[in-house]
């Protein structure tokens, strides 16, 4: 019997009872030892999922951010100390909600600047605000989404207009106080484009994609990959599968979306494994040295302190036993995690139900994917981590 007959079973239960489809990929030391398809990229032409079959990353997008980031650090491009204003000038006087007497909330000065670690650990004070929402009973959100909608047109924003107009949002804490998970990442990717002079899209080209070797990864959906590209479905509540619909697909349409906007990738989970495995060896792999190990190493790090990590994971499972390090979610606690793989072991997830992480301890990098909202990440990514950690020699 194959030793990872139980990760094929599992797929196709997945398959049978909950999700459209799925990938796994397992890499160890630069091969891969496992790599399992089940189910369907489109329900209605019974596509199949394949090796080629390419996945909505969603928020794993970051994770190239993040390593770009290590590779501009070790450049001696910044210090993680740095006040982001010396990079983003707009963002040098920023202001924050405050709750004062009777509990009215004000608007009042920071103590101290906005810094790249701030943003980077996700301690910056700002949420998501994907879609304006002026209704919203949070007030930072609605700041936020009148920022947004005085940039929005017929085209996406570019990433460096959409950070500028959240220069003037009040963020909701001093900053490096508490976690709380939103627009750092695109505050990070706006330093990324003001240091390399390029954009972001163009930036994760030229130091991930091309280097690696990557074929099936990209930021748009185009006539070279549209076949690839699986259907994302929504689970109702009485658990029928709905095609999402295709305008939710604007985020990779080059007519929709210009070369300097955030950009979010396609890609498949044997190449995903591929850049999960090059962290996973510490910055290398099959001889191409992208980051310095030690490098790496910062980046999986936990940086967060026990006010930070009760934000983070207060009583959710799905986090349980992790911390946060340079956009990374790193293992720090086996038992409260019920993990059986190894102290270290980082990585993150993405919203339609990527789960990814490398152990460099094992010299592994393990992708999952699947194609449905909400993901059900609690049922379907921590069963994969258990049998894929299970069926290692």
């Amino acid at each position: 019997m194959s030793r990872f007959k139980k990760m094929d079973d599992l797929l196709k239960r997945f398959s049978e009872n909950s999700i459209p489809g799925s990938a796994c990929t397992i890499m160890k030391k630069d091969e891969i030892i496992y790599q399992g398809y089940a189910g369907y990229a489109d329900l209605d032409t019974k596509q199949e999922i394949d090796s080629r079959s390419i996945f909505r990353q969603a928020s794993t997008t970051k994770l190239f951010t993040y390593a770009i980031i290590g590779m501009l650090y070790e450049e001696g491009r910044f210090l993680l100390s740095d006040p982001i204003y010396e990079y983003l000038p707009e963002w040098r006087h920023v202001k924050k909600y405050h709750t004062g007497p009777d509990n009215k909330l004000e608007i009042v000065d920071l103590e101290n600047p906005i810094t790249i670690k701030d943003v980077v650990t996700m301690a910056c004070g700002l949420p998501y605000c994907m879609f304006p929402d002026l209704n919203s009973d949070q007030p930072v959100v609605v700041a936020m989404s009148e920022a947004l909608l005085s940039i929005m047109g017929d085209k996406k924003p570019n990433l460096r207009e959409e950070v500028r107009v959240m220069s003037k949002v009040p963020v909701l804490f001093e900053p490096g106080t508490r976690w709380l998970y939103g627009f750092g990442s695109e505050i990070t990717g706006a330093i990324v484009e003001e240091i390399t002079g390029k954009s972001l899209r163009i930036v994760f080209e030229e130091r991930i994609i091309e280097p690696l070797g990557l074929k099936d990864t990209s930021t748009y959906i185009t006539d070279h990959n549209r076949s690839q590209v699986v259907k994302n479905y929504s689970k109702a509540d009485n658990g029928s599968l709905i095609k999402m619909e295709a305008d939710s697909d604007a985020d990779y349409n080059p007519e929709l979306t210009p070369i300097g906007a955030r950009p979010s990738l396609l890609s498949s989970s044997n190449e995903f494994a591929v850049f999960m495995q090059m962290l996973s060896n510490g910055g290398s792999y099959k001889g191409e040295r992208l980051l310095g190990r030690k490098t790496v190493d910062l980046l999986r790090t936990n940086y967060l302190n026990e006010t930070q990590l009760r934000d983070y994971n207060y009583n959710n499972p799905y986090l349980a036993g992790y911390g946060y390090g340079l956009g990374f979610r790193t293992l720090m606690d086996k038992a409260a995690a019920n993990h059986n793989g190894s102290l270290g072991a980082f990585g993150w997830t993405g919203g339609s139900g990527i789960w990814v992480e490398a152990d460099p301890k094992e010299e592994l990098a393990i992708v999952y994917m699947h194609n449905m909202r909400p993901n059900e990440e609690l049922y379907h990514h921590l069963r994969v981590r258990s049998v894929a950690y299970g069926c290692l020699d």
